[in-house]
């Protein structure tokens, strides 16, 4: 039943829009046109309370936190939640499992945490550890736009000279997956996730590492119905399965972001080599 003490939710509006279809023509129209009109009004609240320097229904008491104070305290405790669940800070000091006791975090800590900028962009907090360069987390190199970067690195090989992993940028948990000798051509990932990566060889430390284009495609789906769209993105499991999988969007760009986290949690192993193909049913 609907809620009676307060306003219809989304699922609650999305069921009385296809309940429409199912009334006769003669009601279905004055019905259908009741429906948008509050539709209307209730996109136009939001417009009004999304504008600058607007008030929801009640006014901040005195003594009240503001909103951006309690933005911030929200995402300074998702930033605690996931340093204690993912357990990284970029200098390899909170990693060891199982964590009994959380570091002494300083000012200094706060201001060149690349996570806790990342979580007050908006953005969500990746669930496994970034690469890292000299000790700090190297986010850029996962999601920036410069796919090239110059670095320092270094094969690490056994004694019959058989690759064993790489050092770049003091980071010595690359995994190599492909060698090409003749051109001193290794495609590398970090611990096994995240995207994959082309390290060059340019003499003594000197290397380039490019970010290896996505070579997967999976389709968004945006769905219309009854006033109300929706976001689904398609996945096509190894076993040719396919798993429709609901995201909480509102726009294209949204949507891509929710499929880009749910990659990221539910096959980190693939995240940044996958590129999505946008579709309207």
């Amino acid at each position: 039943m609907p809620n009676q003490n307060g306003p219809l939710g989304a699922d609650e509006l999305m069921v009385l829009a296809e309940r429409v279809a199912q009334l006769n023509a003669a009601d279905a129209e004055w019905v259908s046109t009741l429906l948008h009109e509050a539709l209307r009004a209730r996109a136009q609240e939001a417009e009004s309370l999304a504008a600058p320097g607007a008030r929801g229904p009640l006014d901040h008491a005195e003594g009240e936190l503001d909103e951006q104070l309690v933005q911030i305290a929200l995402d300074t405790a998702e930033w605690l939640r996931t340093l204690w669940n993912v357990g990284y800070m970029g200098a390899g000091k909170f990693r060891s499992l199982p964590r009994s006791a959380f570091p002494s975090i300083d000012v200094e800590d706060i201001r060149k945490s690349s996570l806790f900028a990342r979580i007050r962009q908006g953005k969500y907090a990746l669930p496994f550890p970034p690469p890292t360069r000299h000790g700090l987390p190297w986010h850029e190199l996962l999601e920036g736009a410069e796919q090239v970067h110059a670095v320092e690195a270094e094969i690490v090989r056994d004694e019959t000279g058989q690759p064993q992993g790489a050092i770049i940028e003091a980071c010595a948990e690359w995994l190599i997956i492909e060698e090409t000798t003749e051109t001193q051509a290794y495609v590398v990932q970090h611990q096994g996730l995240g995207p994959v990566y082309r390290l060059r060889l340019a003499g003594g430390l000197a290397a380039e590492l490019r970010r290896e284009s996505p070579t997967l495609k999976r389709k968004i789906f945006l769905q219309r119905r009854g006033g109300f769209h929706s976001y689904t993105l398609e996945w096509l499991g190894e076993d040719g399965r396919k798993q429709l999988v609901g995201l909480r969007a509102a726009t294209w760009e949204r949507a891509e972001s929710e499929a880009e986290h749910w990659l990221a949690t539910t096959h980190p192993e693939m995240y940044g080599q996958v590129c999505f193909e946008r579709c309207e049913e």
